[in-house]
C-alpha cells in the first residue's frame, strides 16, 4: 500500500504553481498524491479578498481538512506564508502525521519547525525523505 502524500503551500499569497510543480514531481518519482486543488473551486488563487466570501471559505477550508485527514503524509511548503498551511500542519500533528517541511530559504518563525516531523532544504531531499518514511512503513507491515 503506497502512503498517501497531500502538499500544502501558500494558494492566495501566489504559489499555487510551486504546489503543482512539487505534486508532479513527487509524481514523477513514483509516490502517491492526493490532488486538493484541482477540484472545481479549489483553485482560489484569483480571489484577493474573502470577507464576502463566507459559504465560500467554509468549502474550501473543509474541503482541504477532508484532505489532510486522508493524508498519511503532509508536505508543507513554508516559503510563503500561509494561514491555512499552518493549521493543515497542526491538525496533522495532531493527529500523529507525518509533516514534513520543505524550506528552500531560512524560516525566521520556529511554528513551522515545532510542527513538523522532519524539514528539509531541497525537492530532492524531500524525495529521500518520502521514499523512507514510505519503505520504513512496508517494512512494518511486513
Amino acid at each position: 500500500m503506497n502512503l498517501k502524500i497531500i502538499v500544502c503551500g501558500s494558494i492566495g499569497f501566489g504559489g499555487i504553481d510551486d504546489i503543482r510543480n512539487l505534486q508532479r514531481k513527487i509524481k514523477e518519482n513514483g509516490l502517491t498524491i492526493i490532488d486538493h486543488i484541482s477540484e472545481e473551486g479549489m483553485d482560489y488563487s484569483d480571489i484577493t479578498d474573502f470577507r464576502d466570501h463566507q459559504d465560500l471559505s467554509r468549502e474550501i477550508v473543509e474541503h482541504d481538512l477532508r484532505f489532510v485527514e486522508e493524508a498519511d503524509i503532509i508536505v508543507a511548503l513554508v516559503s510563503k506564508p500561509s494561514f491555512g498551511t499552518a493549521i493543515e500542519m497542526y491538525i496533522a500533528k495532531q493527529k500523529g502525521k507525518h509533516v514534513i517541511v520543505l524550506a528552500d530559504r531560512p524560516i525566521p518563525t520556529p511554528w513551522p519547525i515545532f510542527l513538523s516531523t522532519k524539514t528539509v532544504k531541497t525537492e530532492e531531499d524531500l524525495l529521500i525523505a518520502l521514499k523512507e518514511i514510505e519503505q520504513k512503513s512496508k517494512d512494518q507491515l511486513e
